[in-house]
């Protein structure tokens, strides 16, 4: 392969040629942590007590293996040589501490993506890590990813969005906790023995978000028969253009949970909430960045446009209808702007046919943008339970709870003398409950849903399209 070089932020010459799966090494790496993970326990130790596992001696030689192709496939990509080094100590501090809880703290602070974000730069990643709506356990895995960072999105992020930790990324190939739904790469999810100061990085795969994406709105606009305008027709069928369109969207998304009129600490994960604050946080971060995608096509950005429709048939078609309706509160959100649409005219669903006014969805949604705007805005001057009780307002207003709720109740019918995060205990776990209209859909986009697990821009798009729609 013609080997491509790019100037990093230090001005020295990097490589983004020579594919990294090519080469004979990735294989056996990838083959030696699939043999470690099942012997590896929640926390990402191995019980060699444990029924099927394996002597210590069998261990340490598979790890080797591990650090073998690590050293064979660093020269690759020297920009990432000083984690790669660290990277070989963590993990043989690993066999000599006999496999206890994994501590690669070391070399997740070597590890330096953002640092020099340059298009088409390849990482070779290597953590004991859980991965998010994936594999909740520490297991060890390998991931071969591209950076995603051509001139224009680096040009919005210096001149309007400024994001010096956001990390667009594509999946080369990867290890099996990636082969599932989790299309983003934390340091938080990696194990180590404390957390460090600050986070320098995160990475979101836009090729699984694009490809996802395009199978399910596909299939939801057949079942609903919505009609597309041409331009959005194309995108839904460009894999390019749709990762273009969701990697503008998560560099704003992300920002944005630190950006605005903010009570404090809003969306501290940490923090024991109720699921609809989450999911407020999550639609306020989405609905500012359709907001700046108005204003970019505006100003003549042609991926404006295709974001505004990234985030409505996201979260409208996928959101409501994905993962388990427990404190599910992506769904919440994706419930909540189809109902405001709804209720404000946008959509209507009539004849077994969803309509949607072009013209008017980009005002409303921006309004109800404005409105989770001011409950942020008049949350600063409030106590938290008093603000939880305003967001819970604002969401049952389009959304109605379960008829069993304390919460609906209102105040008096909830034991105000215990301290707020107890209250929490007396949330239902689906407080807002799928509309008919949702069950529905659910029912239609089930095994297209379901047949996105684990997919790439490489991954059967038009297939999984066509299953959706025959469900």
């Amino acid at each position: 392969m013609t080997e491509i070089l790019v100037q990093a932020a230090a001005g020295a010459a990097i490589s983004t040629g020579d594919r990294v799966i090519d080469h004979p090494a990735w294989p056996r790496l990838k083959n030696a942590v699939t043999e470690i993970r099942p012997w590896q326990s929640a926390d990402g130790s191995i019980d060699f007590d444990a029924e099927g596992a394996p002597t210590r001696r069998a261990a340490e030689e598979t790890l080797s293996r591990v650090t073998a192709a690590v050293e064979e496939l660093s020269p690759l990509l020297p920009h990432d040589a000083e984690y790669h080094r660290a990277l070989v100590a963590d993990l043989r501090a690993w066999a000599d501490s006999a496999f206890d809880v994994p501590d690669f703290l070391d070399s997740l602070l070597a590890f330096q993506p953002a640092a020099a974000r340059a298009d088409g730069l390849q990482h070779l990643v290597v953590f004991p890590m859980y991965t998010q709506n994936g594999n909740p356990d520490r297991n060890l895995e390998a991931v071969v990813l591209r950076m995603v960072w051509p001139d224009w999105l680096a040009e919005l992020e210096r001149t309007r969005y400024d994001n010096p930790l956001f990390c667009g990324i594509t999946f080369e190939d990867f290890t099996a906790g990636y082969d599932t739904n989790s299309a983003v790469l934390f340091p938080e999810t990696i194990a180590v023995r404390e957390a460090p100061e600050r986070f320098t990085w995160g990475g979101i795969f836009c090729d699984r978000e694009a490809a996802r994406f395009r199978a399910v709105t596909a299939a939801a606009v057949d079942v609903l028969g919505v009609e597309l305008p041409e331009d959005i027709q194309e995108m839904v069928g460009d894999q390019q253009r749709c990762q273009e369109a969701f990697v503008l969207w998560d560099m704003v998304h992300d920002r944005t949970h630190s950006h605005g009129d903010l009570p404090f600490d809003p969306f501290m994960i940490k923090q024991r909430q109720p699921f609809w604050m989450y999911g407020l946080e999550e639609l306020r971060c989405d609905l500012t960045a359709f907001k700046e995608a108005v204003r970019l096509e505006a100003d003549g950005v042609s991926q404006g446009r295709d974001v505004q429709y990234a985030v409505l048939f996201d979260r409208m078609f996928r959101f409501p209808v994905t993962g388990e309706r427990v404190r599910n509160y992506d769904g919440v959100g994706g419930q909540l702007l189809f109902a405001y649409l709804h209720q404000h005219d946008v959509l209507r669903w009539t004849d077994n046919t969803l309509k949607i006014d072009w013209e008017r969805a980009p005002q409303v949604t921006n309004q109800l943008c404005a409105e989770i705007e001011k409950l942020y805005r008049d949350g600063i001057d409030r106590p938290k339970l008093v603000h939880w009780f305003a967001a819970y307002e604002l969401v049952s207003t389009y959304l109605a709870p379960h008829p069993g709720s304390r919460w609906a109740k209102g105040p008096d019918a909830l034991d105000l003398t215990q301290p707020p995060r107890k209250l929490v205990d007396d949330v239902l776990p689906d407080e807002f409950p799928l509309s008919m209209f949702y069950e529905a859909l659910a029912k239609k986009l089930r095994k297209v849903i379901a047949s996105t697990k684990g997919i790439t821009a490489a991954g059967p798009v038009a297939a999984a399209t066509a299953s959706g729609a025959a469900a």
